[in-house]
């Protein structure tokens, strides 16, 4: 099926003896004809490397915020797309069915016909303020999300990825572009552990810096595992890193729970996230949100100024309770300015919980 989906990709180099080397994650995979890359979804045809076009395996309307973006139009509606197929293997992977569809045989997600036009006038019509690629990783898709993009930027809808962050210098100058917001999960600050999913921290914390470098809008996702990326001083490596990078970048601490094939740690309680984001602002950072907890972090679901300690956006869950922004992005009450994507005034929330699209567009669900 994904075979017949497919057209020459952009982010690729020829090699000798019809050998490709394709660029679109950090695997950086070198192809022979008749050979598939890691993700199993770029594949060489006889010195091409052709790539997923024409089909998402599904949609949903999300609430901006279960990217999850807190700076970045706050109460919006993000339109999200995926494909199949990662380049990586996660045993906890919440989105298993698209992602894992090439590797796993109880992995039930399908291609439909598709263009970028239609997904464009789906948002459109949904009231969307930004168009998304996720649920499979975006990376190893890259050049239908760019069309994808594209298409949705001539509607003046903002871009997003949700994404692992493996990437590479090549994939982020084709994107950088096209795309506004960027959240990467940084899925730990082991690269043992990296290993055990079938990646390297190099390039994820290479992929970070880029983004911010570049001036996309960066938020950085951990999901909390207990026994696997939770211990005090691997959470200060971690946040200390984020910290270097910029102390405006904000970092959300996510609870896990039992899900796919990772069925043995306990469930990330909020006494955990507590614990894990009081590191998080030791080590400087001015953002840190708590997630998967709603009601029981305290304040960490809220944004506050940072100068003056004021609070600006009040959250449960997904739900935008109130917002004091000025029109220009600062405090009210300091005039500090707050970093982050913001709309003159606050547009009001369409949902504060994903829904299917089927009542107005012919897109199904994932």
């Amino acid at each position: 099926m994904l075979q017949a989906r497919t057209r020459e990709g952009d982010v690729y180099d020829h090699l000798d003896r019809d050998w490709v080397q394709c660029h679109a994650c950090g695997h950086d995979c070198r192809i022979p004809p008749g050979a598939r890359g890691v993700c199993k979804v770029r594949f060489n045809e006889a010195g091409r490397l052709l790539v997923p076009w024409g089909y998402v395996a599904g949609v949903q309307c999300d609430p901006v915020e279960k990217k999850p973006f807190f700076h970045a139009w706050p109460g919006a509606l993000a339109f999200s797309f995926g494909m199949l197929g990662c380049d990586l293997h996660c045993a906890y992977c919440q989105n298993w069915v698209t992602s894992q569809a090439l590797r796993d045989p109880a992995a039930v997600g399908a291609p439909q016909d598709v263009t970028p036009d239609d997904l464009a006038d789906a948002a459109l019509r949904q009231g969307a303020r930004l168009v998304v690629s996720t649920y499979n990783e975006p990376l190893i898709t890259a050049e239908w999300a760019v069309e994808v993009f594209q298409a949705a930027r001539q509607r003046g809808l903002a871009t997003a990825f949700v994404s692992n962050g493996n990437a590479t210098p090549q994939v982020l100058d084709y994107l950088a572009p096209w795309i506004d917001c960027y959240k990467v999960d940084l899925k730990s600050f082991d690269d043992r552990q990296y290993r055990k999913l079938g990646g390297r921290l190099q390039p994820i914390l290479d992929t970070i810096a880029a983004l911010y470098q570049r001036g996309i809008w960066l938020e950085i996702v951990t999901l909390l595992i207990p026994g696997f990326n939770d211990s005090d001083r691997e959470l200060e490596q971690l946040t200390a890193f984020v910290a270097s990078v910029s102390p405006n970048v904000p970092w959300h601490v996510t609870a896990f729970h039992k899900d796919y094939r990772l069925r043995d740690p306990s469930d990330t309680t909020a006494a955990d996230l507590l614990r894990a984001a009081a590191i998080g602002h030791h080590a400087g950072l001015r953002f840190v949100y708590a997630g998967n907890q709603p009601g029981s972090v305290g304040d960490l679901e809220d944004t506050r100024c940072a100068a003056c300690g004021t609070l600006l956006i009040a959250r449960h869950g997904y739900h935008v309770r109130s917002y004091r922004l000025t029109s220009q992005g600062r405090c009210p009450d300091c005039d500090a300015t707050v970093p982050g994507r913001w709309d003159q005034c606050f547009q009001g929330q369409i949902a504060d919980r994903p829904f299917v699209p089927h009542d107005r567009t012919r897109l199904r669900m994932i």
